[in-house]
């Protein structure tokens, strides 16, 4: 069987008044885009796999001040295939000055056998803003996991502001109970911008905290943005938890304190 390089692209451009247009949507099976909506594009899948060899690349690019909103209509599940080579999926993503990107594709499944890389390399505008989730499935029901490796780097006006490895498959990493314990999905999301940078002078008021919940954390990081990790035990499971994070950072960017008048007399 022939190995597949694929690559795909999402592109955007201002419409006037506010509005966005998709200027760029180039498909490349099995990565296939469809238009959703005025700002949104659902990643189909026209084939199987990824298989070992496969190479798959997607870039966005999201024009200054425009909007985007990226899913996927099912979860992808990663196959051994016959190659010896991993299979590869590349995301490229660059989010302009004053725009916005929210990219939640539907979980990763790394079948048994498989063996898998995920790189994400997102760029960021010093005041664009993301919302990035990643869910990795270990195996179907009753099976071993695959062997994945997600590499996440994410950069504002090219300051780093996360880096993260994840490994799945391995027996020293899966088995401990200081990495995924009985878990068998490990997720997570990076709320980035303006909104959640930390305070330029510290200020005890305007402090950012992290939250802990069952199976989830909401991290704040030394740049704009939040991390929230979470496991579980199957996917619904880890997308409940995930939310709860999601939702614990919506409220955790520093705001101004609201100005106390004198008391009366």
């Amino acid at each position: 069987m022939t190995a597949v390089t694929a690559r795909a692209l999402i592109r955007t451009e201002a419409a006037g008044g506010g509005r966005t247009r998709l200027e760029t949507l180039r498909s490349d099976p099995p990565l296939t885009l469809r238009q959703t909506g005025p700002r949104r594009v659902h990643l189909v899948s026209t084939g199987a796999g990824p298989l070992r060899g496969d190479h798959l690349e997607l870039g966005v690019d999201v024009a200054p001040g425009t909007s985007l909103e990226v899913r996927s209509v099912g979860a992808t599940l990663v196959l051994p295939g016959l190659a010896d080579t991993p299979s590869v999926m590349v995301v490229r993503a660059r989010v302009g000055a004053g725009a916005t990107l929210h990219f939640s594709p539907e979980p990763t499944v790394l079948a048994a056998g498989c063996v898998h890389r995920l790189v994400v390399r997102l760029s960021l505008a010093e005041d664009a803003t993301v919302f990035w989730r990643e869910e990795i499935v270990f195996g179907r029901h009753g099976e071993r996991p695959g062997r994945g490796r997600a590499r996440f780097d994410a950069t504002v006006a090219g300051r780093p502001l996360l880096r993260q490895d994840l490994l799945v498959g391995e027996e020293a990493v899966d088995g401990s109970p200081a990495v995924y314990g009985d878990a068998r999905c490990v997720g997570s999301t990076l709320i980035a911008g303006p909104a959640w940078a930390p305070p330029a002078v510290p200020d005890v008021k305007r402090e950012r905290r992290a939250a802990l919940g069952d199976g989830w954390a909401a991290l704040p990081l030394a740049g704009p943005g939040v991390q929230v990790c979470a496991l579980g035990a199957d996917a619904v499971q880890l997308r409940e938890r995930l939310r709860r994070g999601e939702e614990a950072a919506a409220t955790s960017p520093p705001t101004t304190p609201p100005a106390t008048s004198a008391p009366d007399g």
